[in-house]
């Protein structure tokens, strides 16, 4: 019996393999996927995603998505996928870029702030990628005001 984990986003299959969990957030709350798991498909909130392998733990920031837990291709096998618009590996995060990203989205939403420009759709974008901005400093290891 084993428990093949697949994290993939549209741009790229980020990792799969034989894993013994699947640990990760929903709207309902933090959840671990195991082999032999019923089938099962939710979402998936912004955070990170855990696959712990016998080898050790890998992480990825996840900024939203689905999971689904069914049967895999082979007899005996649980496969969960997890279905991510935007994710990649912690360790590859680039936490430099993630701070530019974050101060330039702080600098437009004060500047909406002040009455300098208004748009909700703008202000809504900007907000999302503070968000995803301020996540991967987190999982980078780097404090943030709103995700340490």
């Amino acid at each position: 019996m084993a428990l093949r984990v697949e994290i993939v986003s549209p741009e790229a299959a980020l990792w799969s393999g034989l894993a013994t969990a699947l640990v990760a957030r929903s709207s309902a709350g933090d959840f671990t996927i195991l082999d032999h798991h019923t089938p099962l498909v939710g979402d998936v909130v912004p955070g990170r995603v855990k696959v712990l392998t016998p080898e050790g733990e890998i992480d990825f920031a996840v900024h939203g998505g689905y999971f689904q837990v069914g049967p895999g291709d082979e007899p005996g096998v649980t496969l969960a996928t997890v279905l991510a618009g935007v994710a990649e590996r912690t360790d590859e995060i680039d936490l430099a870029r993630a701070q530019v990203a974050k101060d330039a989205a702080e600098a437009q939403l004060a500047a909406i702030a002040r009455g300098d420009a208004h748009d909700a759709g703008a202000q809504l974008v900007l907000e999302q990628a503070l968000q995803r901005a301020e996540l991967r400093l987190a999982l980078g290891g780097v404090k943030t005001t709103k995700l340490s």
